[in-house]
């Protein structure tokens, strides 16, 4: 995203200083005041544009067409990922424009204080713009396909923002959690992650006070990194249920995502004939997962990204190009009803726990 783009709220983009992937940074990835990498934790995969590949392709017309005949009248699951929301100010983390950078794991966070307050300083900086992100047209149009011409059991989402609920996708089962929510890691409670900001802006009022300036200076940064100073001193609370330790209800690198979450996202695999990959490079098993069980019930699968995916040998059709036009296409061929009012339609605001 340049400088020049409009990131207030009412663009309904993100902003820079949205990056969850940032947020997710380990103090490794440059001199901060946390600890080192977790010893014997798990191998991460690099968050950066894949080696190699070949960003900007589009598939011809025929191509397009194709894929949606092998999906057109027959009921089918939908598996998105990262690239699903740049058009809404989100970056993907393997894409043309994505940045390197080391995720921080479970162990870390659970394991270490400061890991924590730099994880929740940053993240206080960043929410604001977050929270602003708005559903991007690939989310409407998605959402917005007829029916009767393109079932879909459920739209399984490896993204954390909301957005494909927001524009009105149903059922959406969020495979990797909301970054709307809180979760007490001991009495498992769930909480609102925009009272825990109001909450941590009251305790920290030195922070608060330059909250402005700091979102200020993490747009403009280069790489759109919210860079807090001191992160030792940040104050965050604990659980007011039972005192354990709260984290975002996202998961983490080293961590499992909810059994009850996976097994409804398989369930709406089950009841699919085919399977949709929208925006995803399907680099982790967590996504790769559907596709290969996909493809062992014999169910065809059409990937639609910009740019390689690890699933790529196992598509029936690979079909290249931005996902908001190739969308488009199809909308055009089957109908699409856009609502009047779909730009105004809020993000991670929408479904937050109370």
């Amino acid at each position: 995203m340049s400088r020049a783009e409009d990131t207030s709220p009412r663009s309904g983009l993100a902003g820079p200083a949205a990056d969850v992937g940032r947020w997710f940074a380990t103090a490794t990835s440059r001199p901060l005041d946390g600890p080192g990498p977790t010893r014997g934790g798990p191998r991460l995969p690099a968050w950066g544009p894949m080696e190699g590949a070949r960003y900007g392709l589009r598939s011809h017309d025929h191509e397009i067409d194709e894929a949606l005949a092998l999906l057109r009248d027959r009921p089918v699951a939908v598996l998105s990922g990262a690239g699903m929301s740049t058009g809404s100010g989100l970056p993907d983390y393997r894409g043309r424009d994505a940045v390197p950078r080391s995720p921080m794991t479970y162990q870390e966070f659970m394991g270490h204080d400061l890991a924590r307050r730099r994880y929740w300083a940053r993240s206080t900086v960043g929410w604001e713009q977050f929270r602003s992100a708005r559903p991007g047209r690939s989310h409407r149009l998605l959402a917005a396909l007829d029916p009767a011409a393109f079932p879909v059991t459920a739209v399984i989402t490896q993204n954390v923002d909301g957005l494909h609920a927001a524009a009105g996708s149903d059922p959406v089962i969020d495979l990797h959690g909301r970054l709307d929510r809180v979760r007490c890691q001991q009495c498992d409670a769930l909480s609102s992650r925009a009272a825990l900001h109001a909450r941590m802006l009251a305790m920290n009022p030195e922070l608060a006070a330059r909250l402005p300036e700091l979102a200020a200076d993490a747009a403009q940064a280069p790489d759109g990194d919210a860079e807090v100073d001191r992160t030792s001193s940040f104050r965050y609370p604990p659980c007011p249920l039972c005192g354990g330790i709260l984290k975002p209800d996202v998961v983490f690198f080293g961590e499992s995502a909810r059994r009850e979450v996976v097994a409804s996202a398989f369930a709406a695999l089950e009841q699919a004939r085919a399977l949709l990959v929208l925006g995803s490079s399907l680099t982790v098993q967590s996504g790769l997962r559907f596709v290969r069980a996909a493809r062992k019930q014999g169910k065809p699968v059409v990937i639609l990204n910009d740019g390689p995916t690890r699933a790529d040998p196992d598509a029936s059709l690979r079909v290249h190009g931005r996902l908001e036009d190739v969308l488009a296409q199809w909308a055009d061929a089957v109908g699409a009803e856009l609502g009047a009012t779909d730009d105004a339609t809020g993000g991670v605001e929408h479904g937050a726990a109370g």
